[in-house]
């Protein structure tokens, strides 16, 4: 109980330095968002202004620790402000919109990286006397070697742009719209075929080699020398003993790497043109929507903390050790 209180304690201060940190880099910015925006509309007095940078709460007649406060409050309600760029759409409605597009994407792309790599790290370490294991090791580290996004300008090429089996971009056909059920299901599944397939073969290669190499560790230890003396069968040796405790520090890499699905993959985004959070991170930087930007900081932010901490929880029931601070 005591290492969870620890870790609750240390989640909220840091869950509160991030919020800070949110309301203060964007005030740090030259301008503000209310410029930005009136440089794209006409005829806006001065009224109007005042009443414009109050919705966007950055009212400089107040001060800065009462916007601070407001921030705080704002946030604690759910109100992230509006997007100068989909104004007056709110930018929780915007985040709204290309969230699912991300988490289902990323998510299932790092779940099966995560599956498939950890799997062929555990069997190539277990036989990798072999040639095939060695063979393997040698084509992960082959693709590892690429930048992402350049494996995926390469599958847009060969499999969209010469072959043509797959779109260029987007998420969905044009004309399908939730409406058409199954139809619209296939296509969504169909273009995310290639910029998933990006995702996970350029990341899997990190798994594998992970628990690889914990795995070689674990096998050298005293107690699976002892296990095969005592004749117990290798597939529980393998299984039981060796690749449940190489597989602890690739717990926590995964919690990380799930966390930072809601950031996307902002350059596989960008070169599918996929309407993820990434995507539209570029596309506010590029219009400096201050307050979706601030927005996307934020659940990026959140979510990487919330993914650190649950995976300290899991950790601590996987490991005893943990939870009595290697005292046994």
């Amino acid at each position: 109980m005591k290492y969870f209180l620890r870790k609750l304690f240390w989640f909220i201060f840091a869950l509160y330095i991030a919020v800070t940190i949110n309301f203060i880099l964007p005030r740090l910015m030259p301008g503000d968002p209310v410029s930005v925006l009136v440089n794209r509309l006409q005829g806006v007095d001065e009224n109007s202004m005042d009443a414009i940078r109050a919705a966007f709460g950055v009212d400089t007649e107040k001060s800065i620790v009462t916007q601070y406060f407001e921030y705080l409050g704002n946030i604690l309600r759910g109100d992230l402000g509006i997007s100068t760029s989909n104004y007056p759409h709110k930018v929780w409605d915007v985040v709204a919109t290309a969230l699912p597009w991300t988490i289902g994407l990323m998510g299932i792309a790092t779940l099966f990286s995560f599956l498939i790599g950890t799997v062929i790290g555990i069997v190539i370490a277990w036989k990798r006397e072999t040639k095939l294991a060695n063979g393997v090791l040698g084509v992960f580290l082959f693709i590892r070697s690429f930048p992402y996004f350049w494996f995926g300008l390469i599958l847009v090429y060969f499999f969209a742009f010469h072959r043509q089996l797959f779109p260029l971009g987007g998420a969905f056909a044009i004309g399908v719209t939730r409406a058409d059920g199954w139809a619209f299901v296939r296509s969504v599944i169909y273009h995310g075929i290639l910029p998933g397939l990006t995702i996970a073969i350029s990341s899997m290669g990190y798994w594998m080699l992970t628990i690889r190499n914990n795995m070689i560790n674990v096998l050298a230890e005293d107690y699976i020398v002892v296990a095969k003396a005592k004749g117990l069968p290798l597939a529980r040796i393998r299984n039981r003993y060796a690749a449940r405790n190489a597989i602890l520090p690739s717990v926590s890499g995964f919690a990380m790497a799930l966390g930072f699905v809601i950031s996307g993959s902002l350059l596989t985004e960008m070169v599918f043109s996929y309407p993820g959070i990434g995507f539209m991170l570029y596309q506010a930087v590029q219009q400096q929507d201050y307050p979706l930007i601030q927005a996307i900081f934020l659940f990026i932010a959140v979510s990487v903390m919330v993914a650190n901490f649950l995976s300290d929880l899991v950790i601590m029931f996987l490991d005893p050790r943990v939870r009595d601070g290697g005292k046994q």
